[in-house]
């Protein structure tokens, strides 16, 4: 099975390509890439993950380093944890987020939480490469536990200057009856915390912390029929479902209808937008991806807001919003980033402004869903080993009328739809993205896009 290195860290199947002599090797590298400071870690709660923490506690502190364990939490628990603890000079997240439970992986973060990117990256994998699991002869870094990163983390949210008394006076009064499916990683506890916080009933399908996957992890609507059954049989008004490291959100409407993923981000966009004067620093302005929806644009549109687009990699939507100032960002995928909060891409964070909408919108989540222009698009995969600079010169002969963004892979954008072929930054496949106002055009382009592979 393949290991995979790249601007989301590494991941690898446990029983065959993470061994725990390279789990040390890539600790002791960071310990050395990194500069002086403490060093957070925490996983998402797959079995595997607890030989990994000890492992890697224990290499940073034999290199010196002090260490702060958080436990089984969120990823964007602690980005937020380093970006707000001045102490911290990086952190790992033991995770492999989507990919099913033979997997696990390091995400790799710098002192402000944010990803290390293309740059960082390399020089960390050169530190890796270039030498053996080394220790620092001279001290030992101490090992610590911080079991109120759950309470600190809800607590940066609901000081948020958008939950004031009479919103959360709204949202206890609505009752809310919200059925979760964590997977039972690591949004197990802390989601029906934030939600029992909003005033929230909430239901738990899959919250276990076990670790243990009841369903493929990757919450995308096929994954989800299981929380849209127990929707739609508690007579709930929502359900929220996030993958195992807890930084995307998919949501699911009072009918039991996955509203898709990628309206997560662009609702999550309009409560920030609605209320853009509360975030008085930044320009009201979003960043997102090349593969995110254009309906994005359109709620944008609304409020007068431009959207710039990154490479796909959450710290390269980070870093075009901090280029930009910009009030809000994220992916397609469910993935929210509010700075005002921490810069990284946060399910808690997609909840809690979601439910603001519906507080003062006074409306369902259908009907929130209903109000946003949607078009039909189709994501595919498929494994490919070949020249993809090729295959991409190929592609523009094939859609010579459209016009061309080669910053990530290859984007064709027409007058009514898009379509994007770019090679994972975690699997080993090449993903291809098309959206149109129809469905026969979505399938055209991907139809087309697949005829050359």
């Amino acid at each position: 099975m393949p290991f995979i290195r790249s601007i989301s860290g590494i991941r690898a199947t446990v029983s065959d390509s993470l061994p725990s002599e390279i789990v040390a090797k890539y600790a002791s590298a960071f310990a050395r890439f990194l500069p002086p400071g403490n060093i957070i870690i925490g996983r998402d709660g797959r079995p595997s993950g607890v030989w990994i923490e000890r492992l890697i506690a224990e290499t940073l502190a034999l290199n010196g380093r002090n260490v702060t364990i958080l436990g089984v939490v969120p990823t964007p628990t602690i980005q937020l944890l380093v970006e707000h603890t001045s102490t911290a000079s990086g952190g790992i997240s033991i995770t492999a987020s989507h990919n099913p439970s033979e997997w696990n992986g390091m995400k790799f973060m710098f002192s402000d939480g944010v990803f290390l990117d293309t740059e960082q990256n390399n020089h960390l994998w050169e530190i890796a490469d270039a030498s053996h699991v080394s220790f620092d002869q001279t001290t030992t870094g101490e090992i610590s536990y911080d079991n109120e990163a759950i309470e600190k983390h809800i607590d940066t949210i609901l000081s948020l200057p958008l939950f004031t008394e009479t919103i959360l006076t709204i949202l206890k009064n609505r009752k809310l009856r919200v059925v979760v499916d964590a997977v039972n990683a690591s949004g197990s506890v802390i989601v029906p915390k934030l939600l029992e916080g909003l005033g929230c009933t909430v239901i738990p399908l899959f919250c276990n912390e076990s670790g243990i996957f009841p369903h493929t992890p990757e919450p995308i609507p096929q994954n989800l029929t299981q929380l849209a059954a127990a929707v739609h049989h508690e007579k709930a008004d929502l359900g929220i479902a996030v993958d195992p490291d807890a930084d995307r959100l998919v949501l699911i409407d009072e009918h039991g209808h996955s509203i898709g993923e990628e309206k997560t981000i662009v609702l999550a966009a309009q409560c920030v937008l609605e209320n853009h004067k509360l975030f008085g620093k930044y320009s009201p302005d979003i960043a997102v991806n090349l593969s995110t929806s254009r309906m994005i644009n359109d709620i944008a549109t609304r409020y007068n807001a431009t959207v710039w687009r990154s490479a796909v990699g959450e710290v390269n939507v980070v870093r075009m919003m901090q280029h930009h100032n910009c009030i809000f960002g994220g992916e397609g995928s469910g993935g929210v980033i509010l700075p005002s909060c921490h810069y990284g891409r946060d399910s808690l964070v997609g909840i809690a402004l979601i439910l603001h909408l519906i507080a003062t919108n006074q409306a369902t989540l259908s009907e929130l869903s209903r109000s946003i222009p949607s078009y039909e698009m189709i994501k595919t995969r498929i494994d490919f080993n070949g020249d993809f600079g090729a295959l991409s010169e190929i592609l523009r002969q094939n859609f010579q009328e459209a016009s061309v963004n080669n910053s990530d892979g290859v984007r064709f954008d027409f007058e009514d739809s898009w379509v994007h072929v770019r090679a994972s930054n975690t699997e080993p496949i090449v993903r291809i993205i098309a959206e149109a106002t129809t469905k026969e055009r979505a399938e055209y382009l991907i139809n087309q896009t697949l005829s050359f592979f």
